[in-house]
């Protein structure tokens, strides 16, 4: 148990600020698919559930394939 505590230690440097990159591009595209609605294909439920659920990878699928035209004309 000791040493699970000790390479934990030894690897935290490098994991936190992997976690808060994840927890932020998380939350900030989650706050972009509620805020857009409007999207390449699919709905607004299955961006939410690619961005939160798969993580790292996520975000970037829906900023790549997923995000809408934001300058779309309403005709």
């Amino acid at each position: 148990m000791n040493n699970d505590t000790a390479l934990l230690m030894e690897y935290l440097p490098f994991l936190l600020p992997l976690i808060i990159l994840q927890l932020g591009l998380a939350i900030f595209s989650a706050i972009h698919v509620v805020r857009h609605p409007h999207y390449r294909f699919g709905n607004q439920i299955m961006w939410l559930l690619i961005v939160l659920l798969i993580q790292f990878i996520g975000p970037l699928i829906y900023f790549v394939f997923g995000r809408g035209d934001d300058n779309s004309r309403a005709n």
